[in-house]
C-alpha cells in the first residue's frame, strides 16, 4: 500500500508538495483506517479536488510518472517496447515558469508498505539522466531501517543486504538502478519485493477505452466477477451477468444478459449507453483493487458515473468486510455529492490550487486552517464551505484565493 508520496519540479508543481496516506490523529470514522501488523494507521481512500487546471490531475499524473520510469526499462528488456501504461501525459517535464527549475532535478520521494517491509525511495532525475537514487528499507515489526542502496552522481554504494550483488560500471546513466536491479536480478528477495509493488500493487486507470481495459482487469476468478456483478445490481443496470469472448489477436468481445419479461437477451457491450460502457471499464479495476489489495490511481473517477455510484466505490473501500487486503483509492473528482462528513475523514480530502506564479499547492483538509488559526470542525458542511471558497481552491478560480490561510498549515 501506499504510505506517502512526494514530489517537486514536475509540470505546474514547483515546491515540494506530498500526498500522505497514513492517517492523523483525529477522532472522526477511526473504524476507516486500515490498521497494519505494528498498529499504524492508513487511508484507504484520498479524494483530491480542485479547479479545471489547477494542477489536481499532476499530482497523480506525477507518481504515474515516476511508476513508468521505473518500469519501461524492464518492459523494454522483456518485449522490446516502451510498455508504460495509464494516465495521459506521462514523461517528467519540470516547472515551466521559473528558469531555474527548468535546469534542476524533478524529485520524487515515495514510501510504500508491502507484507514484507516499509521502502523508502527516492529518485531525482534531470532532462532523463539519474542526479540522485537511494532504497531504504523498514522491518515494520522492530523499526529498524537498512540501507539498500544509493547512486549519486554516478557513485553507487550497495548496502550489506545486497552484498553478493554485481552492478555493472557502465550502467546507463538514464535507467535507474532499481529498474537496472530488477532486470538482472529480479530473484532477489527485496529488489523482487520492491518491483512487484511498482508492477502489480499500484495501477493507473484512464479509461476512456474499456473493452481495452477490460482485457486487462477480467479474469475467471468467481470472487471478482461476483463482486462485479454486485456493483451492478448495486446501480440497477437491469444486466444480469456478462461474459467475455476472446478474439484473435488478443482482442476481446463482451456481452451483457438482460432478463426481459422473463426472457433472456444477450448483446454487444458496444450496443449499451456510453455511461454502462465507461462503468464496464472501471468497475473490473474496482474488483481486482478490494480482491488483490492494489492501490488503484483514476483521474476524474466521477466522469460519466452516477454519483449514486461514486459514493457506493468509495463505501466499499472504507468497508473492511469487502477491503480485507487494504486496498487503497486515490482519484481526482468535481463531484461535491459526496464531500462530507459521513462519507469522508478530513486527512481524506485534498485541494489543489494554483499560486499566484502558477504554482500548485496540495493540501489536506486536516491541515487547513481558518483565518482565526483554527481546524475545520469534523462536523461542518465540507461542500458548501468548498463552494464559498473558505478552503482556498476556490472550485470556480484557477489560483489560490489566500496563499496566508493555508502557509502555516
Amino acid at each position: 500500500m501506499l504510505s506517502q508520496f512526494s514530489v517537486k519540479n514536475f509540470k505546474s508543481i514547483r515546491d515540494e508538495m506530498t500526498l500522505d496516506m497514513q492517517a492523523a490523529a483525529i477522532s472522526e470514522h477511526t473504524d476507516k483506517v486500515y490498521k497494519c501488523s505494528n498498529n499504524e494507521g492508513f487511508l484507504p481512500v484520498a479524494a483530491i479536488y480542485g479547479p479545471n487546471g489547477g494542477g489536481k490531475s499532476n499530482v497523480l499524473q506525477a507518481l504515474h510518472a515516476l511508476d513508468t520510469k521505473i518500469l519501461s526499462p524492464l518492459y523494454a528488456a522483456e518485449t522490446g517496447a516502451n510498455g508504460g501504461l495509464g494516465i495521459k501525459g506521462g514523461g517528467i517535464i519540470p516547472f515551466a515558469f521559473d528558469d531555474n527549475c527548468k535546469n534542476n532535478a524533478t524529485e520524487f520521494e515515495v514510501f510504500f508498505m508491502t507484507e514484507r517491509a516499509e521502502y523508502r525511495y527516492r529518485l531525482n532525475v534531470i532532462k532523463d539522466k539519474i542526479e540522485y537514487e537511494s532504497l531504504d528499507m523498514r522491518k515494520v515489526e522492530t523499526n529498524r531501517t537498512t540501507a539498500i542502496f544509493e547512486r549519486e552522481n554516478g557513485k553507487i554504494t550497495i548496502g550489506d543486504v545486497l552484498k553478493k550483488i554485481k552492478v555493472s560500471e557502465d550502467i546507463s546513466d538514464s535507467i535507474p538502478l532499481l529498474s537496472y536491479l530488477g532486470i538482472t536480478y529480479r530473484r532477489n528477495e527485496i529488489i523482487g519485493d520492491c518491483i512487484s509493488w511498482f508492477e502489480d500493487r499500484i495501477r493507473f486507470l484512464n479509461y476512456g477505452n474499456p473493452t481495452q481495459e477490460l482485457k486487462l482487469a477480467i479474469d475467471n476468478s468467481s470472487d471478482r466477477k461476483t463482486l462485479i456483478l454486485d456493483m451492478i445490481k448495486e446501480m440497477d443496470l437491469d444486466i444480469e451477468d456478462f461474459r467475455v469472448e476472446e478474439q484473435s489477436m488478443g482482442d476481446i468481445r463482451v456481452f451483457t444478459r438482460h432478463s426481459i419479461a422473463g426472457k433472456d437477451y444477450e448483446i454487444n457491450l458496444s450496443e449499451e449507453s456510453s455511461g454502462t460502457k465507461k462503468i464496464f471499464g472501471l468497475l473490473p479495476f474496482i474488483a481486482e483493487s478490494l480482491t488483490k489489495g492494489i492501490t488503484l490511481v483514476i483521474d476524474e473517477l466521477d466522469a460519466k458515473i452516477h454519483p449514486v455510484l461514486l459514493k457506493y466505490i468509495i463505501m466499499l473501500y472504507n468497508d473492511f468486510s469487502v477491503n480485507k487486503r487494504g486496498a487503497q483509492l486515490i482519484f481526482t473528482s468535481h463531484d461535491l455529492s459526496t464531500m462530507n462528513s459521513r462519507l469522508f475523514r478530513r486527512d481524506e480530502i485534498w485541494f489543489v490550487a494554483k499560486g499566484n506564479e502558477q504554482n500548485s499547492k496540495l493540501y489536506s483538509l486536516v491541515e487547513f486552517k481558518s483565518p482565526d488559526g483554527t481546524s475545520i470542525r469534523k462536523d461542518a458542511k465540507f461542500d458548501k464551505q468548498y463552494l464559498e471558497g473558505k478552503y482556498g481552491a476556490d472550485p470556480y478560480l484557477k489560483k489560490i484565493i489566500d496563499w496566508g490561510e493555508i502557509e502555516d498549515a
